[in-house]
């Protein structure tokens, strides 16, 4: 997977973290809904790799009954 950084006029996407970290049996975190690979390669993803990461949580979350 090739990481681009975020060009100098784009903000990076800001972490869906919400300070409740505690990974399932799955390795998923259970506050905002990444698994454990997704948490530690976010700092080296472009901004279209955490895009498709927070489309990802929030499909997840909404299988999980967390969002309506």
């Amino acid at each position: 997977m090739t990481t681009t950084p975020p060009s100098p006029r784009e903000k990076p996407v800001k972490s869906p973290c919400v300070s409740l970290c505690a990974l399932d049996i799955n390795d998923v975190c259970m506050g905002c809904q990444r698994t454990g690979d997704e948490i530690s390669r976010w700092g080296k993803m472009s901004n279209e790799q955490r895009r498709a990461v927070l489309e990802r949580v929030e499909t997840r979350a909404r299988e999980q009954g967390l969002l309506s």
